[in-house]
């Protein structure tokens, strides 16, 4: 038997409130709290005692709430916590056409459409999402410590999990790029983050940029105990660039090595993409070597097929045949030239060690040119991106001209030669430079001008030269550095 309810219509202006939802009040007292402290830093004291009492509740712990607590100290205490934090903020995925009618009808109705929700789950998940953001976005605005750099950076690496992300890959200049990810079990795949927010790698760059600024590097660099706590990453390089002639002793001492650690991550990611795009076609010409690992056993069985003994059950083979694994390798000509003024820093830094790979491939003559304006060829030094690094003058104008005064006399063979060019190409001697450029396109060299190289692919271009680049055919490439790489391989293969 159904029971049976008076129910007022939708609608009625004599029906009473509904009840307050006390799950939505906690959650909405979390994200009221994560508001207030991202645009005030003094505390709410209503709200904190209510997100406490909230976090207790649910039990969570009450560190979450404290700002001074990093998300690697409370996963230390709580290991638990890892599994829920990683994929935490990644979209769950859309319902089935079907669930959508379903709901849709129960709407209509007047069912209940949040009995399939778990409304503890979302206000657990809302503290969970508070701390993380609050860690990241809330960077202060006083002296920063190595320590505080360091538990800045972790948390921002749990950030990038919680989208779905490896730790550093949506920060520009770390070693790696964002990836899609997965998310948290039961969650379904990961949407990339880029369309999740298209800009957070960018803003992660700038509040770690910022936070390098602000703290006392040359005090931090003196002592080795504080040193040993700071990780590397783009914006601490820069720093360390641009102040290495200031710096003796322990200090220099320090900032060597962190530059080292940080070129070997960069180098170790970018060996990779380079090894796997730079495959030359076969060449057939040399013969294949007769070793067991080159046997094509599926070749040899086919083409003994003529030799079965029905009688005896057997394949009798004649020959044996072998894969071809020989590349066509030519001498080849890389000319790269690189901005190295202020807005070019993440170039410089991941261009010296893409020329360093190239440099260390067969039969592959790389040159290398930095520039503002003055031109300084660093190909001496190619071989080794930390000490072309140590050799930089990061600043200044930007006065291409100089750059190519070097360059065109290193293009003795253009059909055998490819210049790649990186530059934002806001320069000072405009026409004289595209006609130089344009000059050596049509010499027959390769020339491939680039926004910039980053792992996040963000750059602005001289609309003046993107658009004559574009009516030379030769279009700007966009700044990820994959794409890059995968040029150089049509080059070089």
């Amino acid at each position: 038997m159904t029971e049976h309810t008076d129910r007022p219509a939708a609608g009625d202006p004599t029906a009473p409130d509904p009840a307050p939802d006390p799950f939505e009040t906690r959650r909405q007292v979390q994200y009221w709290r994560l508001l207030a402290r991202l645009f005030d830093h003094e505390e709410q004291p209503t709200l904190e005692s209510a997100s406490l009492a909230v976090v207790e509740d649910i039990g969570l712990p009450s560190a979450l709430l404290d700002p001074q607590t990093s998300v690697d100290s409370i996963v230390q205490r709580h290991p638990e916590l890892a599994a829920e934090l990683d994929g935490l903020m990644v979209p769950a995925p859309a319902p089935e056409d079907a669930a959508d009618t379903a709901d849709t009808e129960d709407t209509a109705e007047g069912t209940d459409t949040d009995s399939t929700r778990d409304r503890a789950a979302e206000v657990r998940r809302a503290a969970l999402v508070s701390k993380v953001l609050l860690n990241v976005f809330a960077s202060g605005t006083s002296t920063v410590t190595a320590g505080q750099l360091a538990r800045w950076q972790s948390d921002a690496g749990w950030l990038e999990r919680a989208l779905g992300c490896e730790p550093g890959g949506l920060r520009g200049g770390r070693a790696g790029a964002a990836g899609t990810g997965t998310g948290a079990a039961g969650r379904g795949p990961a949407p990339g983050p880029d369309r999740l927010i298209p800009a957070i790698g960018p803003e992660l760059g700038a509040i770690e940029a910022g936070l390098v600024r602000r703290m006392q590097l040359r005090e931090v660099l003196a002592d080795p105990r504080l040193a040993a706590r700071l990780t590397p990453s783009m914006s601490l390089i820069e720093q360390l660039l641009r102040d290495k002639n200031n710096l003796s002793g322990v200090a220099l001492a320090n900032a060597k090595d962190l530059i080292r650690r940080f070129v070997d991550e960069v180098a170790a990611v970018l060996r990779t993409q380079v090894e796997k795009a730079t495959v030359g076609a076969l060449d057939r010409s040399v013969p294949p070597k007769r070793v067991f690992r080159n046997l094509d056993l599926d070749r040899t069985i086919w083409k003994n097929l003529t030799n079965w003994s029905p009688q005896e059950e057997r394949l009798y083979v004649d020959r044996l045949y072998y894969r071809h694994t020989a590349r066509k390798t030519m001498p080849q000509r890389l000319i790269v030239v690189v901005d190295q003024s202020g807005s070019m820093v993440d170039s410089m830094v991941n261009c010296t060690i893409l020329a360093s790979i190239f440099a260390g491939l067969p039969k592959v003559d790389v040159h290398l040119i930095a520039y503002d304006t003055q031109a300084l060829d660093l190909t001496p030094w190619v071989h080794d991106p930390f000490e072309t690094l140590l050799r930089t003058q990061l600043g200044g104008g930007t006065d291409g001209t100089v750059a190519m005064a070097l360059a065109q006399p290193k293009i003795a063979e253009p059909r055998n030669t490819v210049v790649v060019w990186i530059s934002d190409f806001y320069e000072w001697r405009t026409e004289e430079l595209f006609a130089s450029m344009t000059a050596v396109h049509r010499s027959g060299a390769k020339f491939i001008p680039v926004g910039s190289v980053t792992s996040a692919g963000r750059g602005s271009v001289n609309p003046w030269f993107r658009e004559r680049f574009k009516d030379l055919g030769t279009p700007v490439l966009s700044g990820h550095i994959r794409k890059l790489v995968q040029e150089l391989k049509t080059f070089l293969a």
